[in-house]
Parts: structure tokens; C-alpha cells; sequence
């Protein structure tokens, strides 16, 4: 069985969007869906599949999920655990030559903390990942085989 979306109660649809999108943006996670302060749809080539849910008042976030997105390569996963901890943001200069520089500076934190930098894993043969937990503690993992 193959899912097609999945939907994460916060606590801060804010904190969240700000990690889900700096964190996620290495693979090509765009706002797809946006209900204001309330819900978002994130997702690649226009599919929301990853939405998030404002707690409100009366709710609480969900907390104790891990969930794992497959990376195409290593540097992939690298890219992830980076964006993750922190905002990164891009300057891109246009050259007189027909040539572009992009210059990466980080903006600040994401509120997420580290909970197991890229390495290899023991768990099959080449298994390549890192793991940070989310402004709600939940283990979000991007993982290359």
C-alpha cells in the first residue's frame, strides 16, 4: 500500500511551517495548500501529501510519530539535516559574464533539534540518513538506499 498524504496536528502551524519548509526544501517541498492560520498542504509537483493542522486551543499537537522521506542521493540527505536545524536562505547574484552566484546564509534556527546527524545505519547495506525531531519532538528522518 502506497499513502497518499498524511496530516500532523501541531502545536504552532508557524513553528511548523517554518521547519517543514526549510527542513523539506532539499526535496522540493513547496506550500501546495494553504488555509490561512489553520492548515497547510505541503508537497512536490502540486500533490499536497504532508499537511499540517493547527492544535488550537482545545487540541494538542501530535507527538511521538517518526516519519521518513526517501532521498535520491546522500548529498540529498546532507542538504536535509542542514536546512533542517537551521533557515537557510539564498542570495542569488547575476553576473555580467551570463554567470550566477548563490551565496547560502543562515537566517536563523528552526526549532527543530538534532537527533542523529547523516552517517551510516546498520539497518540494511547502504543505508545513508539523518534525523532531527520537529518543534513538536516528532523524528522526522530523510533517508538514502
Amino acid at each position: 500500500m502506497v499513502l497518499h498524504h498524511t496530516l500532523f496536528t501541531v502545536a504552532s502551524i508557524s513553528a511548523s511551517k517554518t521547519f517543514y519548509l526549510s527542513a523539506l526544501a532539499p526535496l522540493g517541498y513547496k506550500v501546495i495548500k494553504n488555509f490561512g492560520d489553520k492548515q497547510i498542504g505541503l508537497g512536490v509537483n502540486g500533490k499536497p501529501d504532508l499537511w499540517l493542522k493547527d492544535a488550537g486551543e482545545d487540541g494538542s499537537p501530535v507527538k511521538g510519530v517518526h516519519l521518513a522521506f526517501a532521498a535520491e542521493s546522500r548529498e540529498v540527505v546532507d542538504n536535509f539535516y542542514q536546512a533542517a536545524l537551521y533557515v537557510i536562505s539564498s542570495l542569488v547574484e547575476e553576473l555580467t559574464l551570463n554567470m550566477s552566484l548563490t551565496i547560502f546564509f543562515v537566517d536563523r534556527k528552526t526549532g527543530a533539534k538534532d537527533n542523529g546527524p547523516p552517517g551510516e545505519r546498520n539497518y540494511v547495506p547502504g543505508y545513508y540518513a539523518a534525523f532531527v525531531l520537529d518543534p513538536d519532538g516528532n523524528n522526522i528522518e530523510v533517508v538514502h538506499v
